[in-house]
């Protein structure tokens, strides 16, 4: 029993682990003024008849605070990579030279930051949500050990560990949050 006690708790904490990182993944796709290759993240280009994703087809990199530029490794994938970006609707619009692809980052308005700290927010709330979940499988599954004859004090010892490791990932969630908002509204 105390086996499977334990396995529950790491299987929590792993899960909570897993969904920090998708957290950060998905914070460093809001943009917040300037130039970073990560939003480009998750865009995929038509390659020959196959959805493949951008870095995989192209260089992307850093010109300077504000542009990125997009190096295809083929001439003729510039219009599919074009394509893509204007399909992605990320807000940015491509300007092809025929030899590579730049994205100029417009400096943020004030009412746009405040729609990337809504956007940042949200991702944080869907943090938490995946987080309450997990909590919740956790302390479901030590109800089905107490009803195999685990002892009521051990079993609501553990719902507490559980909850005491649920609260500490919802600050960091939203600590995350907090810095990413702090990053957008820094001009």
């Amino acid at each position: 029993m105390q086996d499977d006690l334990a396995l529950i708790m790491e299987d929590a904490t792993d899960s909570m682990e897993k969904a920090i990182k998708h957290l950060e993944v998905e914070l460093t796709k809001i943009r917040a003024g300037k130039a970073n290759p990560q939003i480009l993240d998750g865009l995929s280009v038509d390659y020959y008849g196959s959805s493949t994703p951008l870095n995989q087809v192209a260089n992307v990199s850093v010109a300077d605070a504000r542009t990125l530029t997009i190096q295809p490794w083929e001439k003729n994938m510039i219009q599919p990579i074009e394509r893509a970006i204007i399909a992605a609707n990320i807000g940015l619009n491509p300007q092809n030279d025929g030899q590579m692809i730049r994205l100029f980052l417009p400096p943020l308005t004030e009412e746009r930051r405040r729609e990337f700290v809504k956007r940042a927010a949200g991702e944080g709330e869907q943090g938490k949500v995946s987080i309450r979940s997990i909590r919740r499988d956790a302390i479901e599954n030590i109800k089905k050990l107490q009803k195999e004859g685990l002892s009521e004090d051990i079993a609501k010892d553990a719902e507490a560990d559980i909850q005491t490791l649920t609260d500490k990932y919802i600050v960091l969630i939203d600590k995350h949050c907090a810095t990413k908002e702090k990053e957008i509204m820094a001009i």
